[in-house]
Parts: structure tokens; C-alpha cells; sequence
């Protein structure tokens, strides 16, 4: 387990000294693609990039966080569909940045399953109400997908996965202390 944590965060390491702007929480980030400052064509890069790192820092089971890289998230893939809707209806006047709004509270409401959380919290961090309606939709629709693929919400899985990583421990502990009386 520690060799694994140990390469991931070497790998980790190695990605910050080469692109630090792609690692870390990631409130820069989003603070970048919310005032509109993101290279349209490095945001699916830097997406896909860093929903990878997700899951592989959490194999090796050291600390790290969810939330911040959920809303990081949420505000690439919102600007990005903006932009190209930007791009396929010039006329409209489409802000890519008021997507990356919508995006942030629909990411987070389809991974934590908690829609009025999501939105209270885009809100209380972009202090704007006027993408209250737009948030309300893209959150329905983002449960509306969860609950069609059976998914469980993150954290969730995630007690649940912490639980049986203990059992297994316990499991592994009471062997070992039977082991040492039979001697």
C-alpha cells in the first residue's frame, strides 16, 4: 500500500513540477474558468486529466479531497459546453462562464446526490442568483441520470469502501492475535 501511494504521489509530483496549474485543489482553476480566462482548447485536456487523478489518488487511500476537484470539474466541463454552444450559435450571445455556473452545481449534484446543497453552495461561492433556474434544471437532470444508472452517491461508496477496508483490517488483526495463542 505504501509503495502505491508512493508512485502516485511521485507521479502526482512529477505533473505539479511540469504543470503546476493542473494540480492541487483547484480553486484557481475554476476561478480562472469562471472569470473566463481558460484556453478553450486546453480545458478537455486539463478535464480529463484531472478526472483521472481523482480516482487514482484515492487508490492509494491517503487523504485527499472531493470536493474542490468536483467543482473544478463541474466549471470545465459547464465552460466547455458553453464555448461550443457559443461556437455553434454565435447570434445568441451564449456565455461559456454562466455555463461553467450551471456545470459546477449539475456536476456536484450527480456525484454527492444532493441537489440543494450543489446549488446553495455555487450560489454562496459566484454570489449570483440569476442562474438560480438554469442550476435548478441541470440539477434535476444530473439525478435524474444517477438515479437511472442506480448510482450511489460518492460519499456513500466511500464510507461504505472505508468500512470494508476495516473489516478486513479487523478480519487480518483477529487472525494474526489467534495465531499468536495457538503457539
Amino acid at each position: 500500500m505504501e509503495l502505491q501511494a508512493g508512485v502516485i504521489g511521485a507521479a502526482v509530483g512529477i505533473l505539479a513540477w511540469f504543470a503546476p496549474d493542473l494540480v492541487g485543489g483547484g480553486d484557481e482553476i475554476t476561478q480562472r474558468v469562471l472569470a473566463g480566462g481558460a484556453t478553450l482548447m486546453l480545458i478537455p485536456l486539463a478535464f480529463l486529466l484531472r478526472f483521472a487523478l481523482g480516482p487514482v489518488s484515492y487508490a492509494a487511500a491517503t487523504p485527499g479531497g472531493l470536493f474542490a476537484p468536483m467543482l473544478v470539474l463541474g466549471a470545465q466541463l459547464g465552460f466547455f459546453c458553453g464555448a461550443l454552444c457559443r461556437m455553434a450559435f454565435p447570434d445568441l450571445g451564449i456565455a461559456p462562464e454562466a455555463f461553467a455556473v450551471v456545470g459546477m452545481a449539475a456536476f456536484f449534484t450527480g456525484v454527492v446526490q444532493a441537489p440543494v446543497t450543489g446549488i446553495v453552495l455555487v450560489i454562496e461561492m459566484t454570489a449570483g442568483f440569476t442562474m438560480l433556474l438554469p442550476m435548478l434544471g441541470a440539477c434535476f437532470a444530473a439525478m435524474l441520470v444517477a438515479n437511472l444508472l442506480h448510482s450511489a452517491p460518492i460519499y456513500e461508496s466511500l464510507r461504505e469502501r472505508a468500512a470494508r477496508r476495516q473489516r478486513r483490517e479487523d478480519v487480518t488483526r483477529t487472525a494474526g492475535a489467534r495465531a499468536g495463542n495457538t503457539r
